[in-house]
């Protein structure tokens, strides 16, 4: 026991220091190195990528936002333009057309602002009207609507078909050529046609034949059913006749009256308008070309005057009112009728004696009026005189 203590108080000390205590035992393991997950290249990559399209939304957002204003803000138009938009034109012609013309700033902004809408393939042909300042989306919208400047056509009632290939020749608005063949006489519409620039020719001729054609025939249908007419071409001749007689929608029906009394009677139907259609056709009568008695003698197919029952062809367009009036005309025994020389109408008589009466009445009227034109005449030309005397400077002696 004793040599036990002898032996540990032989063995060395060692004291434990507080730098001894911070150094680290024999066999403790180092700290850990860094992940190599941290450091791998596909975690680098997949940093720069979010950090590429982070900064490429800020970009898009950013040039959308410049986009937008752009295509919403006021365009540079000061004062109200048309432009002209023709059938199968490209969405990127129109929109170089547009900045062409200066209705718009940028062609690109205008194509994009049409795909983010959806209009691309909705932009209609036709020839639009811009209003001051209009908006790229202003323009957008106009060109979507379809509503493009109107232009208007009227063919009145009572011109031949060659008056109306006139009018529609002259119509700058329209394109392409006329028919080259007439359509048969009385077989256009008196209508006024509402349409856009560039409409063909062509078409308006075969909308006005496909009207006529359509009106004749529902009229025809519910025509009298005591009427001495046999056709549908006669039905059109003898409108065309009533047409042309008088102006006066409230007289038309009484006009036909007496066409219609005279054909029952075998009588001739004894018109000036178609005289003067045998005379000068389609080109109608110059308007300083009075009709002379030797005129009502002249044998022409068209003179009634001279031929019996209607003439072979209608002699004008008849509208819709002396179509009516030859289906249901008048219940009259009016065999007569002449002007009455007041308000454009006419004097109808029975017989042939009340006739000759309202005839003398007429030339009377017409004689007074020529009497007071011829007064009138010479009192200007004298007050024209007694002007130039009155400013002719004096003359020395």
């Amino acid at each position: 026991m004793q040599g036990e203590q002898n032996e540990f108080l032989a063995r060395p000390v060692a004291i434990d220091t507080s730098r001894g205590r911070l150094r680290p035992k024999e066999g403790t393991p180092p700290p850990p190195r860094r992940s190599r997950q941290s450091r791998n290249q596909v975690v680098t990559f997949l940093n720069f990528l979010l950090s590429l399209v982070v900064f490429t939304v800020l970009i898009a957002g950013g040039v959308f936002y410049l986009g937008y204003r752009e295509f919403v803000r006021p365009g540079p138009t000061t004062t109200t333009e048309t432009v002209l938009i023709k059938p199968n034109t490209g969405t990127r012609e129109i929109a170089d057309l547009l900045q062409r013309e200066g209705i718009i700033r940028d062609s690109r902004v205008f194509l994009v602002g049409l795909r983010i809408n959806k209009a691309d393939s909705s932009l209609k042909a036709g020839e639009y009207e811009i209003k001051p300042g209009a908006s790229m989306k202003d323009v957008m919208e106009l060109l979507q609507s379809g509503k493009s400047v109107l232009y208007s056509l009227t063919i009145p009632e009572g011109l031949t078909v060659k008056q109306v290939f006139d009018r529609i020749a002259k119509t700058e608005e329209l394109s392409g050529e006329l028919p080259e063949e007439l359509p048969p006489e009385g077989s256009l519409a008196a209508d006024t046609i509402r349409f856009t620039r560039g409409l063909s020719r062509k078409e308006v001729v075969a909308k006005l034949m496909a009207d006529q054609k359509a009106l004749v025939q529902s009229i025809w249908e519910r025509r009298a059913e005591d009427l001495p007419i046999k056709t549908i071409d006669e039905f059109v001749t003898l409108a065309s006749i009533v047409e042309k007689e008088t102006g006066k929608a409230d007289e038309r029906p009484r006009v036909a009256a007496v066409f219609i009394n005279r054909l029952r009677k075998g009588m001739r139907l004894q018109s000036d308008p178609t005289v003067i259609y045998g005379l000068f056709g389609g080109d109608g009568k110059p308007a300083d070309r009075p009709i002379y008695k030797s005129d009502l003698e002249k044998p022409t197919p068209y003179n009634t005057y001279v031929i019996k029952g209607l003439p072979p062809t209608p002699i004008a367009n008849p509208g819709r009112a002396a179509l009516e009036a030859v289906a249901n005309p008048s219940r009259t025994d009016d065999l007569y009728f002449v002007a009455n020389g007041i308000d454009g109408g006419h004097a109808f008589a029975k017989t042939l004696e009340e006739h000759n009466e309202n005839v003398a009445r007429w030339r009377r009227i017409e004689r007074e009026r020529a009497k007071a034109a011829e007064a009138a005449a010479e009192a200007a030309a004298k007050e024209s005189e007694a002007g130039d005397d009155a400013g002719s400077e004096p003359k020395e002696n």
